[in-house]
């Protein structure tokens, strides 16, 4: 699974979009991966590889390392989209 696709299965399953986890993140003044994953894990029952997607928008925002080029795991660029699924343009 890539990346983006961890963010937008987060999305489908607690209605929220990359972006709104970062303002609440924020908001909560939560700024440590452990603090930040049991957040998520307590308030939206998230499994740790999608907290794990979560908490990377959260600290380092929307760039990662491409490492997965091809296969079911490529992601089409090193930029994520968290502005959420349904402001892409298809």
């Amino acid at each position: 699974m890539s990346f983006q696709a961890y963010l937008d299965n987060v999305e489908a399953k607690t209605g929220k979009t990359p972006n709104e986890f970062i303002a609440m993140a924020q908001a909560k003044n939560l700024t440590k991966y452990a603090d930040i994953v049991a957040w998520l894990q307590k308030d939206f029952s998230l499994g740790l590889g999608h907290a794990k997607a979560i908490v990377h928008v959260i600290l380092h925002g929307d760039t990662f390392e491409l490492k997965h080029t091809t296969g079911t795991h490529r992601d089409e660029s090193n930029t994520l989209r968290l502005d959420g699924i349904k402001n892409r343009v298809k």
